[in-house]
């Protein structure tokens, strides 16, 4: 048989029409049958093609990493973005009439706010790039460096004619090198008695302590270890390298001892985050060696017994909590057994029985609802469930190569409610003003989208099962809690918050690959938990998990005192 030496395109369509045209022509029936099936299994091919073509695509991206985004065409790029209402937006791609003209838009009614004129820039540096100035370095020494030779009132010594007098200081930066760690040696002289042999040894300067190890040692290995992700052993062999050696047992060792400072901070974190207004979750799969050597036992139970599948959990997660609580924001980190939706509904149980039900924001995965180990709580129905928009997104974006005209429909849409809520942002609106804005903005277009969405799926115009077919359908099912931002003041539109909290979990994981044991995941998770609260608190972190130590008793006895936002009020004066 030879290839044909154009090639043909055939819409679904034209597909219906040849067929219909087939069964009126003069062919036998069989023979019309047949060429029906030979016209359908061409379009059931180019379907299997294109969900092939995604498969591999998705595999690429996996082993690969995502390439470069393509740079928007110039119409593209240079169109300005549409708020309120005029010209063409994304509610007028949604709807189009027979003719091919596009239906009209809804016009958002013009409120107090406007959407800013953002000025473009004109060249030089993105904002947050370029050399830092000097107020960047507030860990820097400082060191005074005085006039040797001149002093203020003297007379010039260029002109001789004025007097000198002071100026602000100027300011030169060097930046220096260390190690990790560092060590000092302290020699101490020692005499003995000729006579009576008596042994006198010089003291320690105050300033050298009691420990061998210094709370700010113990600091820095924490965060080495559970903020930068370094391995005890690659940091054995670096410190090794540079004179002053460090033993991985050794550092287990100082690292616990800095949990046994902090959980009591974490538990009054714990405390104080149950009774947050914005909860985000996600979970993350986790390694623990003990429990992988309890699931060999539990698979060989299994087996013994004819079963297919084990009854009993064999699943390992890290879950991931961040809580908005006033102005504060509090990171929780949790690893075990446990799904995201059980420990939340752990950390639910801590909740006062008169605070308003939480807003919770996660994926729409099943392990996100709040349950306990024995199924749905009472927690479940207290909390104001939001689903993560970016999310539905992604399901849309990594089909656009294999589906372009259906996935921009829907792209282009959420880039504009994504707009509206970066505007909001940028005004700095109060959660019931950025609910009234995007109500008046962003349900138009909302609307439209799911008119739009249920259109494609009920006239069968989508293949239910293809890919594209489960994107609108995830989006149609979630549908309400995934417009929770149109009726509730405050509901975010993503996830991305704990997204990126759970990166330093992932980091952990990446290098180390698994924990020994439950109780070795516990004090990761404590540490976490504080240093990555420190860091949306915006304080220190080192000096954080000193205090902790050097108040130790003190910390205890009032651990709501030693928050990353307070403890600086309680420290004692150096």
């Amino acid at each position: 048989m030879q290839k044909p030496v154009d090639n043909l395109t055939v819409s679904a369509e034209d597909g219906e029409t040849l067929i219909a045209r087939v069964h009126l022509s003069d062919l036998p029936r069989a023979d019309a049958e047949k060429v029906e099936w030979v016209i359908r299994m061409y379009f059931y091919v180019v379907f299997a093609l294109q969900e092939a073509k995604l498969s591999v695509k998705r595999l690429r991206a996996l082993l690969f990493g995502k390439g470069p985004r393509p740079a928007l065409a110039p119409e593209e790029s240079s169109a300005p973005r549409q708020v309120n209402g005029e010209g063409t937006s994304a509610s007028a791609v949604l709807e189009v009439d027979a003719d091919g003209a596009a239906a009209p838009a809804h016009q958002a009614p013009a409120e107090e706010w406007q959407p800013l004129e953002r000025a473009k820039p004109q060249g030089g540096h993105r904002p947050g790039t370029g050399r830092l100035g000097a107020e960047a370095y507030v860990g820097a020494s400082r060191v005074e460096c005085r006039h040797e030779e001149l002093a203020v009132g003297q007379r010039c010594p260029v002109c001789g004619q004025g007097t000198l007098y002071e100026l602000p200081p100027g300011v030169e930066m060097r930046i220096d090198g260390q190690a990790l760690l560092s060590a000092i040696r302290y020699e101490l002289q020692k005499l003995r008695c000729s006579a009576c042999g008596q042994l006198c040894t010089a003291p320690l300067p105050r300033e050298a302590g009691e420990a061998k190890y210094r709370p700010r040692a113990r600091a820095v290995l924490v965060v080495g270890r559970y903020y930068l992700g370094l391995l005890f052993y690659r940091l054995q062999g670096y410190q090794a390298m540079l004179g002053v050696p460090m033993p991985d047992a050794t550092q287990w060792d100082q690292i616990e001892k800095v949990g046994d400072c902090c959980y009591v901070v974490l538990a009054s974190l714990e405390t104080l985050a149950a009774q947050g207004e914005l909860i985000h979750q996600d979970d993350t799969s986790v390694r623990i060696l003990t429990l992988m050597k309890e699931n060999e036992q539990i698979q060989a139970h299994t087996a013994a017994q004819g079963l297919a599948r084990p009854t009993e959990r064999t699943g390992m997660f890290t879950t991931a909590l961040v809580i908005k609580v006033g102005e504060q924001i509090i990171c929780l980190y949790y690893s075990g057994r446990a799904h995201a939706g059980e420990n939340l509904a752990a950390l639910l149980e801590q909740r006062e029985a008169d605070h308003v039900p939480p807003i919770v924001m996660s994926d729409a995965l099943s392990r996100n609802e709040v349950t306990s180990r024995v199924g749905l709580t009472a927690a479940d129905a207290c909390v104001i469930r939001c689903h993560c928009l970016a999310h539905g997104r992604r399901q849309f974006s990594d089909i656009a190569e294999v589906f372009p005209s259906e996935c921009r429909v829907v792209i282009d849409a959420l880039k504009q409610i994504f707009d509206h809520d970066e505007e909001a942002r940028e005004q700095q609106m109060s959660p019931q003003a950025r609910l009234t804005y995007h109500q008046a903005y962003s349900q138009p277009l909302m609307d439209e989208l799911k008119g739009w969405l249920d259109k494609q799926l009920q006239e069968r115009l989508v293949e239910p099962n293809s890919a594209l077919g489960k994107a609108m359908a995830y989006r149609q099912n979630h549908w309400e809690t995934l417009t929770r931002f149109l009726s509730v003041p405050g509901a975010p539109l993503d996830n991305n918050l704990v997204e990126r909290a759970l990166k330093l979990f992932i980091r952990q994981r990446n290098n180390s690959l698994f924990y020994k044991s439950e109780y070795s995941v516990y004090i990761a998770s404590v540490l976490t938990s504080v240093i990555a609260t420190c860091i949306y608190a915006g304080v220190n972190v080192l000096d954080s998990l000193v205090a902790l130590q050097e108040h130790r008793s003190e910390v205890f006895a009032a651990p709501e005192a030693w928050l990353p936002w307070t403890y600086q009020a309680h420290r004692a004066p150096p």
